[in-house]
């Protein structure tokens, strides 16, 4: 599957600009991006999870009622993936030779609406504040590995210091490690600018089968790789964001399974990855994400954040973008937001974040009931 272009509308706060809006711009510049038109494109699928039902065909008529099916998608924060992955299928049948894969989101400020995520008794005894399982993944990592708050706040400073040449992202600024261990302890240990934000914006994908429309001077990009799961355990009765872990020896990661499918569909594996974005919904979740991923063993992920491996300049570049820790999560436009900032590695488009060499990256998104998403992108030779 080629991605013949990609855009999107910033992620943060804009009043007065609707979810429409937003998702029209993010439409119409992939399809500049990739030399198209509306008229184009065979079908559409939507991603969100606050707006209202129909949002998709509201947003994408306007655009030109040319009649085409366009479908609503729904699962968290893995929204964008789990939609981008029912494009692939599309077009893998046979069905369509065009696809634009859209993500939405307006989201209220503060936390997420508890009722959306979690049941009526979880919410009456406290426990439907999503930094807390967070929090309590954190602390048994730091006892069972000796992970420490200082590595935690490492990430958090890579990744607002990444989002400084990041246009797209909500926040640019640079903090430094003293800033980050000294801003309010929202669930011991994890401190507010280790955090995300629930936000607002758009991102769009312009998916073809086969050839490219037009010629284009620019190195084709195609997804070598996507895969879509959701957590086979502990879903039922803990909260949502705590099926993220693993803990019974037979029990596997949503983010491990899903990886391991997009790397044996794509045939490479961790060592062949140049860039990474993944799920940093906190600072903790991105150094869990390196194990879950096999960028090493569990335990490790510290060692990584010591050693600047992820780092732009290491091995194992991570969330070159600022992440969505500085980005924001606008969780229908999470994951094709971070397709897009892979494109434009790839491409070789990323100016002072660049990723020197890239030819390969991978997208991760992971949210609510263990629904999980990675996508591999590749860049023709």
């Amino acid at each position: 599957m080629v991605v013949a272009g990609v855009g999107m509308h910033p992620f943060g706060r804009f009043e007065g600009v609707t979810p429409a809006q937003m998702g029209q711009l993010a439409v119409t510049r992939a399809l500049a991006d990739a030399g198209m038109r509306w008229a184009d494109v065979d079908a559409a699928y939507f991603a969100s999870m606050y707006l209202p039902a129909t949002s998709g065909a509201r947003t994408l008529k306007p655009l030109g009622a040319t009649g085409i099916p366009i479908s609503d998608v729904e699962a968290a924060c893995a929204s964008g993936g789990v939609a981008l992955k029912q494009a692939i299928l599309g077009l893998r049948a046979g069905e369509y030779d065009c696809v634009a894969v859209v993500g939405v989101e307006k989201m209220p400020r503060g936390f997420m609406d508890p009722a959306m995520i979690f049941e009526p008794w979880q919410i009456e005894l406290g426990l439907s504040v999503n930094p807390s399982y967070w929090a309590m993944r954190a602390s048994r990592h730091m006892h069972e590995y000796g992970t420490t708050e200082t590595q935690i706040a490492k990430v958090a400073v890579k990744n607002h210091r990444n989002s400084v040449h990041n246009e797209n992202a909500m926040y640019r600024k640079e903090f430094s490690l003293d800033e980050i261990l000294a801003s309010p302890l929202v669930c011991d240990p994890i401190r507010l600018l280790e955090i995300c934000a629930p936000n607002e914006g758009a991102a769009a994908v312009i998916l073809t089968r086969g050839d490219r429309p037009a010629p284009d001077p620019r190195p084709e990009i195609t997804i070598a790789g996507c895969a879509q799961v959701l957590a086979g355990f502990s879903a039922d009765w803990r909260a949502p964001m705590h099926s993220l872990s693993a803990r019974a020896d037979d029990a596997v990661p949503p983010t491990s399974k899903a990886a391991e499918k997009a790397y044996a569909e794509a045939g490479i594996g961790p060592d062949d990855i140049d860039c990474f974005e993944v799920q940093d919904t906190d600072a903790f979740s991105e150094l869990e994400a390196y194990e879950h991923l096999g960028l090493c063993r569990p335990g490790e992920g510290g060692r990584l954040i010591d050693e600047g491996v992820t780092d732009i300049g290491g091995p194992k570049p991570v969330n070159a973008s600022g992440g969505l820790i500085s980005k924001g999560e606008p969780v229908g436009a999470s994951h094709l937001g971070q397709v897009v900032e892979i494109v434009r590695q790839l491409r070789g488009e990323a100016r002072p974040r660049q990723v020197s060499g890239a030819a390969t990256g991978l997208a991760h998104v992971l949210g609510a009931a263990g629904n999980c998403a990675v996508t591999i992108l590749r860049r023709s030779a």
